[in-house]
């Protein structure tokens, strides 16, 4: 069953609360430190794109920041509103028309594709690629990750930054594990059935979304079901994916704290850099 369908449309209901604003500033700070990417206000060029060189054409794309697994586009305008030129990648045409909806509203200027971020397919380099709201869980299997992670050093300008978050298998497996959690709104609720497999470490959670039709004065309700599959990882697994894409490990943080990870962390930021191409 097909993720991210009739739930994309009471999504940002439903998140309301998740602290994007913060989270962009902070990666915004990950990326001042660490990467080579510039808010486009610091590095904007007074020539046409023509006037360009291929040099000059070249150390933009150093500054393009990309996300995967943007969604709605929470994040990336949020990211875009802090001066950086964005562009989104999400494989829910459903969560990918509501992003491009508010485009109408905000006036930014973001590009959104559609794609499976294994499949990676990027016009030019980007001095960052980025990934947050465990969208890298949703990678179950070694060969999935592994193909993305080559792909975004593919992608990355020369020492360009990496820098994904993701749940560990500590919160899936101790503290989420086999619970079920139901929200009722005026306009719609859903029921969250959770199911964590040790074996496999893959967590399930069945999605029953039901949807009010007609309007504010409107007492019925459409239902839709999603089954939706993520994957819990230790930060040893993260870092072994990362060296064999070619990547360089540089350093993870608590993503709660942000301090040094530790066995009871929950969500875990993890920074890579590009260092070389040659392997592949």
């Amino acid at each position: 069953m097909e993720a991210y369908t009739d739930f994309a449309k009471v999504y940002d209901e439903f998140m309301d609360e998740t602290p994007y604003h913060e989270w962009a500033a902070y990666i915004s700070q990950l990326i001042s430190g660490y990467g080579i990417s510039l808010p486009y206000g610091e590095n904007k060029k007074d020539k046409d794109a023509e006037e360009l060189s291929e040099d000059e054409k070249l150390s933009q794309e150093r500054n393009l920041v990309v996300e995967l697994g943007c969604g709605t586009g929470r994040f990336t305008e949020e990211m875009a509103r802090l001066g950086y030129d964005m562009v989104g990648i999400d494989n829910s045409s459903d969560m990918l028309g509501i992003a491009r909806k508010k485009l109408e509203e905000s006036g930014l200027d973001i590009m959104y594709l559609e794609q499976d971020m294994t499949e990676l397919d990027l016009f030019c380099t980007a001095g960052c690629v980025v990934s947050v709201c465990d969208s890298i869980n949703y990678l179950i299997e070694d060969e999935q990750i592994l193909k993305t992670f080559e792909l975004v050093n593919n992608y990355l300008y020369p020492g360009g930054l990496f820098v994904f978050d993701f749940n560990t298998l500590h919160k899936y497996r101790d503290v989420i594990g086999d619970v079920t959690i139901a929200e009722n709104r005026d306009d719609c609720s859903f029921i969250w059935e959770n199911y964590f497999d040790d074996d496999s470490h893959i967590n399930e959670y069945d999605l029953t979304v039901f949807i009010k039709e007609g309007g504010k004065e409107s007492s019925v309700f459409r239902r839709s079901m999603e089954t939706h599959l993520q994957r819990g990882y230790t930060l040893d697994e993260m870092k072994s994916f990362i060296k064999a894409s070619g990547m360089e490990f540089i350093t993870a943080i608590d993503a709660d704290t942000h301090d040094e990870p530790s066995d009871e962390s929950e969500r875990i930021y993890v920074l890579a850099r590009e260092q070389g191409k040659a392997h592949q």
